[in-house]
Protein backbone atom coordinates (compact mmCIF):
# COMPACT_ATOMS: atom_id res chain seq x y z
CA UNK A 1 0.00 0.00 0.00
CA UNK A 2 1.06 3.55 -1.32
CA UNK A 3 0.94 6.27 1.64
CA UNK A 4 1.48 10.10 0.98
CA UNK A 5 3.41 12.64 3.30
CA UNK A 6 2.71 16.66 3.25
CA UNK A 7 5.63 17.52 4.65
CA UNK A 8 5.49 21.37 6.44
CA UNK A 9 8.40 23.89 4.84
CA UNK A 10 10.28 23.12 8.32
CA UNK A 11 10.21 19.50 7.56
CA UNK A 12 11.36 19.53 4.20
CA UNK A 13 14.39 21.87 5.18
CA UNK A 14 15.35 19.27 8.13
CA UNK A 15 15.19 16.47 5.67
CA UNK A 16 17.77 18.52 3.78
CA UNK A 17 19.90 19.01 6.64
CA UNK A 18 19.78 15.82 7.71
CA UNK A 19 20.62 14.55 4.10
CA UNK A 20 23.50 16.38 3.45
CA UNK A 21 24.99 15.68 7.63
CA UNK A 22 24.73 11.87 6.03
CA UNK A 23 26.12 12.68 2.27
CA UNK A 24 29.58 10.42 4.03
CA UNK A 25 26.91 7.51 4.06
CA UNK A 26 28.34 5.06 0.99
CA UNK A 27 25.35 4.67 -1.68
CA UNK A 28 24.16 2.65 -4.00
CA UNK A 29 24.53 3.84 -7.38
CA UNK A 30 21.35 4.76 -8.88
CA UNK A 31 20.38 2.95 -12.66
CA UNK A 32 20.30 4.84 -15.30
CA UNK A 33 17.00 4.92 -17.52
CA UNK A 34 18.59 2.05 -20.07
CA UNK A 35 19.39 -0.32 -16.67
CA UNK A 36 20.39 -4.33 -17.29
CA UNK A 37 18.06 -6.90 -16.50
CA UNK A 38 16.62 -6.76 -13.14
CA UNK A 39 18.56 -9.58 -10.55
CA UNK A 40 15.75 -12.05 -9.37
CA UNK A 41 14.32 -10.41 -6.08
CA UNK A 42 14.46 -6.99 -6.86
CA UNK A 43 12.20 -4.40 -7.85
CA UNK A 44 12.17 -1.50 -10.32
CA UNK A 45 10.83 2.18 -9.34
CA UNK A 46 10.82 4.30 -12.32
CA UNK A 47 10.23 8.11 -10.10
CA UNK A 48 9.19 11.72 -11.78
CA UNK A 49 8.48 15.20 -10.26
CA UNK A 50 5.53 17.56 -11.61
CA UNK A 51 4.87 21.61 -10.48
CA UNK A 52 1.96 21.53 -8.06
CA UNK A 53 0.47 24.06 -10.39
CA UNK A 54 0.36 22.95 -13.83
CA UNK A 55 1.55 19.35 -13.65
CA UNK A 56 4.66 20.13 -15.78
CA UNK A 57 7.31 17.86 -15.82
CA UNK A 58 10.70 18.92 -13.66
CA UNK A 59 13.16 18.56 -15.80
CA UNK A 60 16.43 19.52 -14.00
CA UNK A 61 17.22 20.77 -10.28
CA UNK A 62 16.51 17.48 -9.00
CA UNK A 63 18.06 15.66 -6.03
CA UNK A 64 16.29 12.41 -5.78
CA UNK A 65 17.16 9.71 -2.30
CA UNK A 66 15.53 6.56 -1.39
CA UNK A 67 15.90 5.95 2.72
CA UNK A 68 15.08 2.74 4.25
CA UNK A 69 11.45 3.00 6.23
CA UNK A 70 12.54 1.30 9.26
CA UNK A 71 9.71 3.69 11.39
CA UNK A 72 9.03 6.77 12.91
CA UNK A 73 11.33 5.89 15.78
CA UNK A 74 14.38 4.73 13.36
CA UNK A 75 16.54 6.99 11.54
CA UNK A 76 16.08 5.71 8.14
CA UNK A 77 19.13 4.61 5.84
CA UNK A 78 19.76 5.76 2.59
CA UNK A 79 19.79 3.48 0.39
CA UNK A 80 19.96 4.71 -3.48
CA UNK A 81 20.70 8.68 -4.77
CA UNK A 82 20.37 10.25 -8.05
CA UNK A 83 20.29 13.66 -9.54
CA UNK A 84 18.49 12.49 -12.94
CA UNK A 85 15.11 14.26 -13.87
CA UNK A 86 13.61 10.78 -14.18
CA UNK A 87 15.47 7.96 -12.36
CA UNK A 88 15.03 3.93 -12.68
CA UNK A 89 16.23 2.45 -8.60
CA UNK A 90 16.46 -1.08 -8.28
CA UNK A 91 15.09 -1.47 -4.59
CA UNK A 92 14.91 -5.06 -2.69
CA UNK A 93 11.25 -5.48 -1.37
CA UNK A 94 10.71 -3.50 1.12
CA UNK A 95 9.30 -0.36 2.91
CA UNK A 96 11.38 2.82 1.85
CA UNK A 97 11.03 6.58 1.63
CA UNK A 98 11.28 8.26 -1.76
CA UNK A 99 12.40 11.44 -1.50
CA UNK A 100 12.93 14.79 -4.17
CA UNK A 101 14.85 17.81 -3.27
CA UNK A 102 14.98 21.01 -5.62
CA UNK A 103 16.84 23.11 -4.50
CA UNK A 104 15.21 24.31 -1.19
CA UNK A 105 11.23 22.53 -1.61
CA UNK A 106 10.77 19.16 -2.17
CA UNK A 107 8.49 16.23 -1.43
CA UNK A 108 8.11 12.66 -0.56
CA UNK A 109 6.44 9.64 -0.51
CA UNK A 110 6.18 6.20 1.92
CA UNK A 111 6.78 3.54 -0.72
CA UNK A 112 5.54 -0.56 -0.16
CA UNK A 113 8.10 -2.38 -2.70
CA UNK A 114 7.05 -5.83 -3.51
CA UNK A 115 7.08 -6.89 -6.67
CA UNK A 116 6.97 -5.44 -10.43
CA UNK A 117 7.47 -2.63 -11.82
CA UNK A 118 6.67 0.74 -10.24
CA UNK A 119 6.10 4.03 -11.29
CA UNK A 120 5.91 7.18 -8.77
CA UNK A 121 5.23 10.86 -9.26
CA UNK A 122 6.16 13.14 -7.03
CA UNK A 123 4.22 16.63 -7.01
CA UNK A 124 6.75 20.07 -5.41
CA UNK A 125 5.08 23.09 -4.74
CA UNK A 126 8.27 25.42 -5.90
CA UNK A 127 9.74 28.23 -7.87
CA UNK A 128 12.45 29.95 -7.96
CA UNK A 129 14.08 33.46 -7.54
CA UNK A 130 16.93 35.38 -10.31
CA UNK A 131 18.17 38.04 -8.81
CA UNK A 132 19.97 41.33 -10.32
CA UNK A 133 20.98 44.56 -8.59
CA UNK A 134 21.17 47.76 -10.02
CA UNK A 135 21.73 51.33 -9.56
CA UNK A 136 19.17 53.66 -12.04
CA UNK A 137 19.54 51.85 -15.13
CA UNK A 138 23.05 50.97 -15.05
CA UNK A 139 23.92 47.27 -13.53
CA UNK A 140 25.32 46.00 -10.77
CA UNK A 141 28.52 43.59 -11.89
CA UNK A 142 27.22 40.18 -10.12
CA UNK A 143 30.49 39.86 -7.97
CA UNK A 144 29.71 42.89 -6.53
CA UNK A 145 26.19 42.52 -5.08
CA UNK A 146 24.78 39.37 -3.01
CA UNK A 147 21.39 38.70 -1.59
CA UNK A 148 20.16 37.61 1.79
CA UNK A 149 16.57 35.65 1.57
CA UNK A 150 14.14 35.17 4.75
CA UNK A 151 10.78 33.26 5.37
CA UNK A 152 8.62 36.10 6.96
CA UNK A 153 7.60 35.26 9.93
CA UNK A 154 5.38 36.79 12.87
CA UNK A 155 6.72 39.61 15.06
CA UNK A 156 10.29 39.45 13.27
CA UNK A 157 10.92 42.29 10.59
CA UNK A 158 12.77 40.13 8.36
CA UNK A 159 12.14 36.21 9.38
CA UNK A 160 14.08 32.74 9.29
CA UNK A 161 17.15 33.33 6.96
CA UNK A 162 17.13 31.17 4.65
CA UNK A 163 19.88 31.35 1.81
CA UNK A 164 23.13 33.90 3.51
CA UNK A 165 24.66 34.70 0.29
CA UNK A 166 23.40 34.20 -2.85
CA UNK A 167 25.10 35.39 -6.00
CA UNK A 168 23.04 37.77 -8.90
CA UNK A 169 21.66 36.10 -11.94
CA UNK A 170 21.57 32.35 -9.85
CA UNK A 171 18.57 30.36 -9.93
CA UNK A 172 17.25 29.77 -6.35
CA UNK A 173 15.05 27.54 -6.36
CA UNK A 174 12.31 27.51 -3.40
CA UNK A 175 9.25 26.51 -2.36
CA UNK A 176 6.20 28.24 -3.12
CA UNK A 177 5.58 31.24 -1.01
CA UNK A 178 6.25 35.35 -0.24
CA UNK A 179 9.78 35.50 0.49
CA UNK A 180 11.87 39.05 2.53
CA UNK A 181 14.74 39.52 0.44
CA UNK A 182 17.97 41.94 1.52
CA UNK A 183 20.41 42.86 -1.42
CA UNK A 184 23.79 44.39 -0.47
CA UNK A 185 26.20 46.38 -2.77
CA UNK A 186 29.27 46.32 -1.83
CA UNK A 187 30.36 45.93 2.23
CA UNK A 188 29.34 48.55 3.85
CA UNK A 189 25.78 50.37 4.00
CA UNK A 190 24.24 50.28 0.89
CA UNK A 191 21.48 47.61 1.79
CA UNK A 192 17.97 47.31 -0.32
CA UNK A 193 14.74 45.23 0.87
CA UNK A 194 12.21 43.40 -1.09
CA UNK A 195 9.08 41.51 -0.06
CA UNK A 196 8.73 38.79 -3.04
CA UNK A 197 6.29 35.99 -4.02
CA UNK A 198 8.03 32.90 -5.80
CA UNK A 199 4.84 31.01 -7.83
CA UNK A 200 5.06 27.23 -8.52
CA UNK A 201 6.51 26.09 -11.77
CA UNK A 202 7.74 29.35 -12.43
CA UNK A 203 11.32 31.92 -12.26
CA UNK A 204 10.52 35.22 -10.32
CA UNK A 205 13.11 37.96 -12.01
CA UNK A 206 13.73 40.52 -9.78
CA UNK A 207 16.03 44.07 -10.13
CA UNK A 208 16.62 45.36 -6.93
CA UNK A 209 17.47 49.13 -7.40
CA UNK A 210 20.27 50.83 -4.93
CA UNK A 211 20.78 54.23 -4.61
CA UNK A 212 24.70 54.15 -4.09
CA UNK A 213 27.49 55.18 -5.32
CA UNK A 214 31.22 54.21 -5.00
CA UNK A 215 33.81 56.62 -3.81
CA UNK A 216 37.44 56.43 -3.58
CA UNK A 217 39.16 58.17 -0.43
CA UNK A 218 42.28 60.12 -0.90
CA UNK A 219 44.38 62.23 1.71
CA UNK A 220 46.66 64.31 -0.67
CA UNK A 221 49.16 67.25 -0.63
CA UNK A 222 47.37 69.24 -2.93
CA UNK A 223 43.81 68.83 -5.34
CA UNK A 224 44.82 66.20 -7.58
CA UNK A 225 47.52 65.15 -6.13
CA UNK A 226 49.46 62.06 -5.32
CA UNK A 227 47.91 60.00 -2.48
CA UNK A 228 49.44 59.73 1.02
CA UNK A 229 50.15 55.42 1.50
CA UNK A 230 49.37 54.16 4.72
CA UNK A 231 46.81 56.12 5.67
CA UNK A 232 44.07 54.67 8.11
CA UNK A 233 40.49 56.30 6.59
CA UNK A 234 37.25 56.13 8.63
CA UNK A 235 33.56 57.09 7.34
CA UNK A 236 30.95 58.00 9.73
CA UNK A 237 27.62 59.24 9.88
CA UNK A 238 26.87 62.99 10.80
CA UNK A 239 25.96 61.59 14.01
CA UNK A 240 29.20 59.27 14.77
CA UNK A 241 28.44 55.91 13.41
CA UNK A 242 31.01 53.98 12.05
CA UNK A 243 29.87 53.11 8.26
CA UNK A 244 33.09 51.94 6.94
CA UNK A 245 37.30 51.94 7.98
CA UNK A 246 39.96 51.22 5.56
CA UNK A 247 43.84 51.48 5.13
CA UNK A 248 45.88 52.33 2.20
CA UNK A 249 46.37 55.21 -0.36
CA UNK A 250 43.04 55.43 -2.43
CA UNK A 251 40.45 52.45 -0.99
CA UNK A 252 37.47 52.37 -2.26
CA UNK A 253 34.08 52.42 -0.57
CA UNK A 254 30.27 51.84 -1.95
CA UNK A 255 27.98 53.72 0.03
CA UNK A 256 24.25 54.68 0.40
CA UNK A 257 23.09 58.00 -0.69
CA UNK A 258 23.56 60.55 1.88
CA UNK A 259 25.74 62.60 4.11
CA UNK A 260 29.04 61.31 5.45
CA UNK A 261 31.98 62.65 7.76
CA UNK A 262 35.73 61.27 6.24
CA UNK A 263 38.23 61.18 8.82
CA UNK A 264 42.37 60.00 7.56
CA UNK A 265 44.97 59.29 9.74
CA UNK A 266 48.34 59.86 9.06
CA UNK A 267 51.77 60.54 10.77
CA UNK A 268 50.10 61.29 14.17
CA UNK A 269 47.90 63.71 12.67
CA UNK A 270 44.23 63.92 11.78
CA UNK A 271 42.42 65.00 8.99
CA UNK A 272 38.52 65.83 8.59
CA UNK A 273 36.24 66.67 5.77
CA UNK A 274 32.12 66.31 5.24
CA UNK A 275 31.20 64.77 2.09
CA UNK A 276 27.81 63.59 0.13
CA UNK A 277 27.34 60.46 -1.95
CA UNK A 278 24.66 60.64 -4.69
CA UNK A 279 23.09 58.16 -6.14
CA UNK A 280 25.48 56.92 -9.53
CA UNK A 281 27.86 59.37 -9.25
CA UNK A 282 31.53 57.37 -8.12
CA UNK A 283 33.91 59.92 -7.93
CA UNK A 284 37.39 60.92 -5.70
CA UNK A 285 36.55 62.08 -2.01
CA UNK A 286 40.01 64.25 -0.88
CA UNK A 287 41.47 65.55 2.31
CA UNK A 288 43.73 68.58 1.20
CA UNK A 289 46.75 68.00 3.77
CA UNK A 290 46.71 72.22 4.89
CA UNK A 291 50.81 73.24 4.39
CA UNK A 292 52.66 73.50 7.31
Amino acid sequence: MTRFVTPTLAGLMALLVWSTATAQTPAVPSLTQNPPPIPVGRVTVSASAVFADNNQPIRSGLVWRVYEDRGDTVQPNIVSRSSSPTPTFNLSPGNYIMHAAYGFAGASKRLSVQAGILTERLTISAGALRLKGAVGESPIQPNKVSFAIYVPMAQNSEGRLVIANAKANEVIRLPEGTYHVVSTYGDANAIMRSDLKVESGRVTEATLNHRAATVTLKLVGSAGGEAFAGTAFSVLTPGGDVIREAIGAFPSVTLAEGDYVLIARHEGKVHTRDFKVESGLDRDIEIVVPPT
